[in-house]
């Protein structure tokens, strides 16, 4: 019997690229029985704090660098190069430090902390921080711009649904006296 749970152990330790007694240590056999048990460091460590409890955040790492539309259903962090067109309607997209992105942006919501070229709409909400660069025009019905942050193109905040351009205001007939 001893036999069998040894072959397991090692199929486990080649499944995984480690030797057998250092995935034995590593994943103890509680942790490898429960993976309810275990913890999710992913999430915990991607959330940052500013993200809602629960949600997936998918990171597009430093070495990464895609050519291409990038739409999805999921809150995005882009510390790579992007070049093509993203569209995101239901979530937030970071632009980290490291990110640099050449494309059309469309998100619910979107922080910008490296590079953009291009348009960038969000229909919520749109932060560009200090270290932030657009090229590009925004359009958003909130838009946050930290002191140090660079935007060379045009702004248009509207609320949801209205239309960009501004109608002045009438004013109310006024009842006469007399």
């Amino acid at each position: 019997m001893a036999l069998f749970g040894k072959q397991q152990q090692d199929s486990k330790a080649a499944k995984s690229g480690v030797d057998g007694p250092v995935a034995a240590l590593e994943n103890p056999p509680a942790a490898q029985a429960d993976p309810s048990k275990r913890p999710d460091d992913r999430k915990s460590r991607s959330s940052g704090g500013s993200q809602k409890q629960g949600s997936e955040v998918a990171n597009i790492g430093k070495s990464i660098s895609i050519k291409g539309d990038l739409t999805g259903n999921e809150d995005i962090v882009i510390e790579g190069k992007v070049e093509g067109k993203v569209e995101l309607p239901n979530n937030q997209l970071t632009i980290g430090g490291d990110g640099s992105v050449n494309a059309e942006i469309t998100a619910k919501s979107v922080v910008i902390i490296g590079r953009v070229k291009g348009n960038v709409d969000g229909t919520e909400r749109i932060e560009i921080q200090a270290t932030g660069i657009v090229e590009g025009d925004v359009s958003a019905p909130r838009l946050v711009v930290a002191e140090g942050a660079v935007v060379n193109g045009s702004v248009a905040m509207t609320k949801p649904g209205q239309p960009q351009t501004a109608k002045p205001l009438q004013e109310k007939p006024t009842a006469a006296t007399g």
